[in-house]
């Protein structure tokens, strides 16, 4: 794949979501985008005020997530949060989906979710996130479509917090689904090099991480060895191999298990062997 450093990371959201996050680790965070230049910073809303200080003198954006990580907030308190963080310098909005109504088939009440947000983001970008470990395939293109039809910039896989993370099938289905005009975000367990270049091999045009340097780093080490381009066993990247009976939903484990069961490039069964 043709790719730079510099394109790389102008690729990444370089992200620091835990519930214990201290001024220390923004200031970290912050220190480290400036060094690398990575596109956006995505961070919780209570930190906004110093994030937006730290980066005033730079072209790095500050994201901040809404809803997370469940995304079971009334909209009210959404647009609430939406409005507050782009008043105090949020240039990008991460929202989490209401994933439950999505999967009641509440089509119309998780649509006007995502519209009342869009609307009070002003110039600010919303992206949203689907939590794809909850849904089947189906779920997620009709996700995909919803978001399309309401405005927002990006479809976004996962908040890192729920069941699975990326991985390049989801992407794949999501690109395919919105098109060429909508940005794709793969978020959740990107750690190294490789795993950003399938998924962004897969459709994605931004990877969130907390990563961030060591994916970047990875690259320079790339450069010299062809190791990392040898193809993957199907199995491997496959997202049944996620699949976890204590996290999922059982009708999602069990259409992710039986996807595993009758898929015809598996080089093992992932669920009994």
């Amino acid at each position: 794949m043709d790719i730079t450093v510099e394109k790389l990371a102008s690729m990444i959201d370089h992200t620091e979501l835990k519930a214990d996050t201290s001024n220390a680790k923004i200031k970290r965070l912050c220190d480290e985008a400036i060094r690398y230049d990575f596109v956006a910073i995505c961070i919780n809303s209570a930190h906004i005020d110093y994030a937006v200080e730290l980066l005033k003198d730079t072209s790095i954006q500050v994201c901040i997530v809404v809803g997370f990580p469940l995304g079971a907030s009334l909209s009210s308190v959404k647009v609430c949060e939406t409005k507050e963080a782009v008043k105090k310098g949020a240039h990008e909005i991460d929202m989490v989906m209401n994933v439950g109504a999505l999967r009641d088939a509440n089509y119309d009440l998780v649509q006007k979710d995502i519209e009342a947000v869009v609307a009070a983001s002003g110039d600010a970008h919303v992206k949203v996130i689907l939590e794809t470990g909850l849904l089947i395939d189906e779920q997620k293109r009709k996700a995909c479509l919803i978001c399309k039809d309401a405005g927002a910039d990006f479809v976004k896989t996962s908040t890192g917090f729920g069941p699975m993370g990326a991985t390049p099938h989801d992407v794949r289905l999501m690109r395919e689904t919105v098109g060429p005009e909508m940005g794709v975000k793969a978020a959740g367990g990107i750690r190294s090099f490789k795993d950003a270049i399938r998924l962004i091999n897969a459709g994605a045009d931004r990877l969130g991480t907390s990563a961030s340097v060591a994916i970047v780093e990875d690259f320079r080490w790339a450069q010299y060895s062809d190791s990392w381009l040898e193809p993957d066993k199907p199995c491997w990247t496959c997202p049944s191999r996620m699949a976890n009976i204590a996290k999922q939903p059982k009708d999602v484990y069990m259409w992710y298990k039986q996807r595993c069961l009758t898929c015809p490039d598996k080089v093992h069964n992932i669920f009994t062997d």
